[in-house]
């Protein structure tokens, strides 16, 4: 971690060299105001400890280039009670805090271990999360690109627009690229700019003072406020007014907002993350769309294919909303029966992901021992389904089917391969993970034992080809 520490003070200056003992930092000492910027332009800094006469060099506001130059950087400034009215307006500008001086060497280091301590817990949380996105969006070669994408603009300050049908994942993907930002421990709010009424839409995002409007009985902070430091979440951002739009711009040039009322600015660190299931383009050659607001928000545009396009993804979102539901109502389920199973693998779901978590909390409430069937699922999933229940539970081969394996909650039975010929004559429904077995086993048959092509007709990394040979003990052939 690269610690900045600007003081016009020597004797403090030569006591930090001499005796900070943090050895996993770096130091960045700095005196006068005229070496303090090649300083700030040549180090990237996590942390700042500046005095108020440093925090000016011509006219530029030394907080918020920091800010704009290293994302997430903690400012503490330093004062005395003659320029303590300049820390104040620092914090307002976006400064964590201030320190009264004299500050002592040991008070410095405590704040560093503390925000040391911070960004190594959201490095493993982050490292964690990470092993589970792919599988949470789908591995697909368009989104392992919307991925790497993601980690890499994650740390920035830039905007980002994020485009797909409503329901596609568009704010769990604004989520996650606040939660890999520097901004992860600074709030996250969402707002959907067509769900707020227009005559209420200035104050809801920019706030309001006293008395501007009727009913205005008091001064009203607003979303861009509240969300001071971290995010801000425009969904449906097609839907915004024409004078909204142009306040809007007016924040990602200037990064300041005025309340519906009030004549002064107030300077925002605010990330914003847009998304919109409309056609920008369209809108601005019908005129309902700012061009010059398009580009501001467009410097990274995000397009999120529907769930039909990535149907790997259907088995690990089906596990995890069984598991959500278990959660929040306590009721387990520990079978999928496969009628159900091909259902959820053949239908379309125009809703996408939103559709599948709602078609899952209905099938979870209508379940009954613990099996979810096809008739707990919505009518309109099992009409795609009918047709070809009979060779499901007979076990004939469809190499569309996405197996849906729930291992971690289900009851199974380990797989004997003499039953197979007796359990298809038998009419016997077997357990998921044995037709998950010999889905794989056949798999591998076909292949000619070659796990790279396994893996393309599974739609599967060779990662999870991997874990699923241990997990079944299917025998491993070079």
């Amino acid at each position: 971690m690269n610690v900045l520490i600007a003081d016009s003070d020597d004797s403090f200056i030569s006591d930090i060299r001499n005796s900070w003992s943090l050895s996993d930092t770096e130091l960045v000492l700095c005196s006068d105001t005229e070496s303090l910027m090649p300083l700030v332009k040549k180090n990237s800094i996590d942390l700042a400890f500046i005095e108020v006469p440093l925090l000016t060099h011509s006219n530029m506001d030394m907080v918020s280039f920091l800010k704009e130059k290293n994302p997430g950087i903690e400012i503490f400034v330093l004062c005395d009670n003659k320029n303590w009215p300049g820390a104040t307006s620092a914090v307002a500008r976006g400064a964590n805090s201030f320190l009264m001086k004299p500050a002592t060497v040991e008070q410095l280091e405590d704040i560093a271990k503390k925000i040391q301590a911070q960004q190594q817990n959201q490095s493993t949380h982050q490292l964690m999360e990470s092993q589970v996105l792919d599988s949470l969006l789908g591995d697909t070669p368009e989104m392992r690109k919307i991925l790497k994408t993601v980690y890499k603009i994650a740390p920035t300050t830039s905007t980002v627009l994020i485009t797909g049908e409503s329901g596609s994942g568009k704010e769990f993907l604004a989520n996650v690229i606040h939660r890999y930002s520097k901004r992860a421990n600074s709030p996250f709010v969402a707002v959907n700019c067509g769900a707020i009424p227009e005559n209420l839409i200035e104050s809801e995002l920019f706030g309001s003072k006293k008395g501007s409007y009727t009913g205005s009985t008091a001064d009203k902070k607003g979303l861009f406020e509240s969300a001071n430091g971290g995010t801000l979440f425009l969904d449906e951002v097609g839907e915004l007014s024409p004078a909204t739009q142009v306040k809007l711009l007016r924040f990602l040039q200037s990064h300041e907002i005025r309340r519906v009322g009030e004549t002064e600015a107030r300077y925002l660190d605010v990330r914003i993350v847009a998304a919109t299931n409309r056609d920008l383009q369209l809108a601005m050659e019908d005129g309902r769309f700012r061009e010059d607001l398009y580009y501001r928000l467009n410097t990274f545009h995000l397009h999120l294919p529907p769930l039909r396009e990535r149907r790997q993804v259907i088995p690990t979102l089906v596990h995890y909303f069984v598991l959500k539901n278990k959660e929040l109502t306590g009721k387990e389920i520990t079978e999928l029966e496969p009628a159900a199973q091909y259902a959820l693998s053949k239908y379309a779901y125009p809703g996408n992901i939103r559709e599948l978590e709602n078609i899952i909390e209905h099938a979870i409430v209508l379940s009954e021992n613990g099996v979810i069937r096809l008739e707990d699922l919505p009518e309109n999933v099992q009409e795609e389904a009918r047709e070809k229940t009979l060779a499901i539970s007979h076990q004939k081969e469809d190499a569309e089917v996405v197996a849906i394996p729930l291992q971690s909650t289900m009851t199974s039975t380990k797989a004997d391969p003499s039953r197979k010929k007796d359990d298809e004559d038998s009419g016997d429904i077997l357990s998921l993970e044995e037709m998950e077995r010999r889905h794989i086993l056949h798999a591998l048959s076909v292949c000619k034992n070659n796990k790279t092509e396994v893996c393309k007709k599974l739609g599967i990394s060779r990662a999870t080809l991997w874990r699923k040979l241990k997990e079944l003990q299917i025998p491993v052939e070079d």
